[in-house]
C-alpha cells in the first residue's frame, strides 16, 4: 500500500512537457520526401547524361590558360572591390557632409554610375580613346606636363578596372553611408564630450559600430563584383569566362568548358561567403543575442 502510494506521489503528472513527444508533421514529411526524390533525379541527371562530357570537364579543370584566367578574375575583382571602397568612401563622407555642394556631386556621382549597366559602362571606357586620342596631365587651361596615347593607356585591363570600380564605388558608397547612419547619434555625442577629437570619434567609435551593418552588403557586393567580371570579355579581356571561350571556340566542347567555369566561380565564392560570415561574427560579438 505504501509502495502504490509512493509510486503515484513520484510519477509525473500526464501533462508535464518533459516527456513530451514531438506532434507528427506529415507536410514535413512530405517535403522532405520530395526534396529526396528532386536530388535522386538530379543525380541521375548528372552522372546519366554523358552530354556533360564529365572527362572533358576533368581534363581541363586545371588547364594553364583556365588558371590564368581565374587569376585574372580575382584581380580584377580585388582591384575594383579597393579602388570602389576608397571612391566610395569619400562619396559617402560628401553625402553625409554639411556642405550642399559636395552633396550634391556626391548624389550625382550614385545616380551615374549606379544607373549605367556595367556592361555599357565597360564598352565605354573601352572606346574612350574615340573621344580623347590624347591623354594630358597639367594645369587646366593652362600649360601640359605629360601627353599619352590614349589607345596605349586604355587597355582591356584598364578598361575593366575603371568600369567595375567606379560601378562599385557607386554602391560601396550607399553601403557606407547606410552603415554609418545607423549608429545612434548618441554615441557621437558621447565621445565629443569625452574629447575625441572627429577622427578619432570616426575610427574608434563610429567605425566599429558601423561594420556590423556594413560588412554583409559589402561582403554581397565584393561576390557580385567577381561574377561581374566575366562582363569584361566582351573587351577581350582574358578573364575565366573568355578562357573557357578561347578553348570551346577551338573544340566546340562549349557544355564542359562552361562547368569548368562554373566550377570556379563556385569555389571561389564559397571562399569568400566563409570568410564573410567569420567577419559577421567578429563584429557582431556584442550583438548576438543568447540563447
Amino acid at each position: 500500500m505504501t509502495t502504490a502510494s509512493t509510486m503515484e506521489q513520484t510519477a509525473p503528472p500526464r501533462d508535464d512537457v518533459a516527456g513530451a513527444r514531438g506532434r507528427f508533421r506529415p507536410l514535413r514529411w512530405l517535403f522532405v520526401l520530395v526534396l529526396v526524390v528532386l536530388a535522386a533525379q538530379l543525380a541521375v541527371f548528372l552522372v546519366g547524361n554523358s552530354r556533360f562530357q564529365w572527362d572533358v570537364v576533368a581534363k581541363y579543370l586545371f588547364e594553364k590558360s583556365v588558371m590564368a584566367g581565374l587569376g585574372t578574375t580575382v584581380l580584377l575583382a580585388v582591384a575594383a572591390m579597393v579602388l570602389g571602397s576608397l571612391a566610395g568612401g569619400v562619396v559617402a563622407a560628401m553625402q553625409l557632409s554639411g556642405f550642399g555642394p559636395a552633396r550634391w556631386v556626391a548624389t550625382l556621382w550614385v545616380g551615374l554610375f549606379r544607373g549605367i549597366p556595367p556592361l555599357v559602362q565597360l564598352i565605354f571606357w573601352f572606346n574612350l580613346a574615340y573621344l580623347l586620342p590624347k591623354l594630358s596631365i597639367g594645369i587646366p587651361f593652362g600649360p601640359v606636363f605629360g601627353t599619352w596615347d590614349a589607345n596605349s593607356v586604355i587597355t582591356p585591363l584598364t578598361a575593366a578596372v575603371i568600369g567595375l570600380s567606379l560601378v562599385e564605388s557607386a554602391y560601396l558608397a550607399e553601403i557606407f553611408r547606410a552603415g554609418v547612419s545607423s549608429v545612434d547619434p548618441g554615441q557621437r555625442d558621447a565621445a565629443r564630450a569625452m574629447g575625441y577629437p572627429p577622427g578619432q570619434t570616426l575610427l574608434r567609435i563610429v567605425l566599429p559600430q558601423a561594420m556590423r551593418v556594413i560588412i554583409p552588403p559589402a561582403g554581397s557586393q565584393f561576390i557580385n563584383v567577381l561574377k561581374g567580371t566575366a562582363l569584361v570579355s566582351v573587351i577581350a579581356m582574358s578573364d575565366l569566362l573568355h578562357s573557357v571561350q578561347v578553348i570551346y571556340n577551338r573544340t566546340y566542347e562549349i557544355v564542359p568548358m562552361l562547368l569548368v567555369a562554373c566550377f570556379w566561380y563556385l569555389v571561389v565564392v564559397t571562399v569568400l561567403t566563409a570568410g564573410q560570415r567569420r567577419l559577421e561574427r567578429r563584429f557582431s560579438r556584442g550583438h548576438r543575442s543568447v540563447r
